[in-house]
């Protein structure tokens, strides 16, 4: 009998019973730091609202609440056949889409591919050339070219932070996500991979320059209506939303002030000050270890790219002060980035033995089962403090437009796959709303739009098409 309870404790990833008390005390300091409090919670928010508005108001703020062109929501109606490229924080992905109408399937050959290390931290001609290297293979795998005389529209999404003044256009203000690219930032990021289409003799045209947020939202509208919000909580973290234009201040333009236009928040960079959040120092190690110290505060606190950092920061923490892994040298420890926040999503979701060993291939250390419960404990703190931080944005867009119900749109492999992300975002954002705890329903609810990328940079072409054939062209480049 004492053997099968023995048993039934070691399947449980929570019972810490076994650890040392030095361990638990400075486990119980760790979930301290990074607890954040629905008080807390509110005060994010509400500074949040603040840093929108002040966003849409002036150019050069924090928030850069950026003006896309894109004129609304889609009609569901839109069809046609587009290539689509998605320059994302890890990979490079190529998709050909075929619209037929929101209730038709939509058709989709696609190829992905991760970006190599050289071209994030390389020059302008690199990152090019290595696109219509993609691009032109791609072409030619599907057969997409053969035959045709006309050019296939192009829809580029473009998930980094980027002045608009026409919807085929986008000035780079800074890198995001780790890249640190020379040549491209004050630059025409859609000119420059025009110019490189052209050197090759591509068959395609730039219709549309796209921040995957903005396509994550337009992606999930065109089959769902109730779309309110398109969020990206993944490598990054983002939102975008529809505003009206007599409500954005800088925005110079003869548009009627109800004209609905799509706002891409770039509210990875909220907070900058350190106002308001709960900054550790594993949050600051992240921040000047980066290679932008100083900007994108929040994003580093909550979006995938560091939550394996900050987890491996914390482990290493522990390992130096002899509590855990004692007596072992644990050089994957000391590595930057060596962790990756799919090993927090496994220690939350899998069995204690599966955790055990993916703990020691990842850190190449014979690892205890009580210290596979200390790593599973930290996964849950850390991985809780970015859903909790990442419902803030939502909730200060949802106050500042009275917005009580409806669906976000989410992309990102946060939250698509992180098992326990979408119920701590949806407690944390009931929390700040205040909705009442005896609740039938949420109100507002995440949404899955897992290809809002790609699909959304084809229907932001297929809308923009419709609006030079219409003659309304509104934000967009003459060719």
């Amino acid at each position: 009998m004492a053997r099968d309870v023995q048993l039934t404790r070691q399947s449980e990833p929570n019972s810490l019973e076994g650890i040392s008390p030095d361990l638990q005390a400075e486990l119980n300091n760790i979930e301290n730091q990074f607890n954040v409090t629905s008080e807390k919670l509110k005060q994010i928010s509400e500074r949040f609202e603040e840093e929108l508005r002040e966003g849409l108001e002036k150019e050069g703020s924090n928030l850069s609440m950026n003006v896309t062109w894109v004129l609304g929501l889609p009609t569901g109606h839109e069809t046609g056949e587009y290539v689509t490229i998605d320059l994302g924080g890890t990979n490079l992905r190529i998709c050909f889409v075929t619209l037929k109408g929101g209730h038709e399937e939509i058709g989709i050959k696609q190829h992905a591919c991760r970006l190599p290390p050289t071209i994030k931290t390389g020059d302008a001609e690199s990152l090019w050339n290595f696109i219509v290297d993609s691009l032109d293979e791609f072409l030619k795998t599907h057969e997409l070219t053969a035959n045709r005389t006309d050019r296939l529209p192009l829809g580029f999404c473009f998930s980094y932070p980027a002045e608009q003044d026409y919807i085929n256009h986008g000035k780079l203000k800074t890198w995001t996500k780790g890249f640190d690219i020379d040549g491209v930032e004050g630059e025409d990021a859609a000119a420059q991979l025009r110019d490189a289409l052209a050197k090759r003799n591509l068959p395609l045209e730039l219709v549309a320059l796209v921040n995957d947020t903005t396509g994550a939202m337009i992606a999930s509208a065109y089959k769902d209506p109730d779309t309110i919000i398109g969020a990206i909580f993944g490598t990054g973290c983002n939102a975008a939303y529809v505003e009206n234009v007599g409500s954005i201040p800088k925005l110079k333009s003869s548009l009627p002030p109800d004209t609905p236009m799509a706002i891409n928040c770039e509210y990875g960079a909220f907070d900058n000050a350190h106002r308001v959040l709960p900054r550790t120092k594993y949050d600051v190690i992240v921040d000047e270890g980066s290679p932008r110290p100083g900007e994108q505060t929040f994003e580093k606190m909550s979006a995938g790219l560091y939550l394996g950092e900050i987890f491996r920061l914390v482990v290493l923490d522990l390992h130096e002060k002899g509590l855990i892994f004692p007596g072992q040298d644990a050089p994957n420890l000391k590595e930057p980035y060596k962790l990756d926040t799919a090993l927090l999503s496994a220690l939350e979701d899998d069995p204690l033995e599966a955790c055990r060993t993916r703990l020691e291939e990842c850190l190449g250390v014979k690892v205890t089962l009580d210290e596979t419960r200390v790593a599973h404990r930290l996964a849950e703190i850390i991985a809780k403090r970015g859903a909790r931080l990442c419902s803030c944005g939502i909730a200060a867009i949802c106050r500042m437009k009275n917005i009580t119900s409806g669906h976000v749109a989410a992309d990102g492999t946060v939250a698509n796959k992180h098992p326990k992300f979408k119920g701590r975002w949806t407690e944390a954002l009931g929390e700040i709303l205040d909705w009442p705890r005896d609740r039938k329903e949420d109100p507002i609810i995440i949404t899955s739009a897992e290809d809002g990328s790609g699909i959304g940079a084809a229907v932001i072409s297929a809308m923009t098409l419709y609006r030079i054939h219409t003659g309304n062209t509104d934000g967009i480049q003459p060719r």
